[in-house]
């Protein structure tokens, strides 16, 4: 995988910068699902210096999975296992977390943590699994894998920041981790099909409006908004 790396040639021509800016868009759109199940997972624990830093330790090991599953991309794409074992773990993670007993204003939670180490190997794990999405639409885009490998980088960046605000969102906005989940789930189901159906295109543009709306959802209320009057007369 290493060879396959160094022996890559660089070839900058006038589309590179456009692809390398279609690569960091697609990734902070896929990315949004993903911040928000990583935010969720981080919640897990109640300290927030706990929290950044499993977030921060976890991307780490998460980028070194994620650059191996890029070089190892095109051996893993023959395997339809891979797919399915990561469409499994993220179903699984969406009825875990739907199927988590209600708090008191009757809202469902990830997974809890007693230590920081119990974490971060679920955060890194979580996004390799969103990787196998992300990098088969990467490659799809670009076979050059030093760019493909530029993209995933900015991208894990802008990932660490989207985890960092939807922490704080998800104490705001009461919809939000439930829609962060449901989109999980569409994108595990989108693993399955890909597994079973190899040569169905499933359009990226549909991907990104279905997850555009769900999440338009996930922030139409504020946890502190005003109940409303319901009785005219009042």
């Amino acid at each position: 995988m290493i060879d396959k790396l160094l022996d890559a040639p660089v070839e900058i021509g006038a589309s590179t910068p456009m692809l390398l800016l279609v690569l960091v868009a697609l990734e902070a759109v896929l990315s949004a699902d993903n911040a928000v199940a990583l935010a969720s997972i981080s919640q897990g624990l109640a300290d927030d210096k706990l929290r950044r830093q499993a977030l921060n330790i976890g991307l780490i090991l998460a980028y070194i999975l994620r650059m191996t599953l890029i070089l190892a991309a095109t051996w893993v794409v023959r395997y339809w296992q891979f797919q399915v074992l990561g469409a499994a773990y993220l179903l699984w993670l969406v009825f875990q977390y739907f199927s988590s007993k209600t708090d008191e204003d009757g809202e469902h939670h990830g997974p809890q943590f007693t230590s920081i180490w119990q974490a971060i190997p679920t955060i890194a794990i979580t996004d390799l699994a969103f990787s196998l999405d992300s990098v088969a639409t990467a490659i799809a885009v670009s076979t050059d894998t030093w760019l493909v490998i530029s993209g995933a980088t900015i991208g894990i960046i802008i990932l660490r920041f989207l985890a960092g605000l939807f922490i704080k969102w998800l104490d705001e906005y009461t919809h939000l981790e439930d829609a962060g989940y449901i989109t999980v789930g569409l994108v595990g189901l989108k693993l399955l099909v890909r597994a079973v159906y190899p040569d169905l295109e499933i359009p990226e543009v549909l991907t990104v409006a279905i997850i555009g709306i769900i999440f338009a959802w996930g922030f139409s209320q504020r946890e502190d908004a005003p109940e409303e009057i319901s009785d005219v007369g009042k």
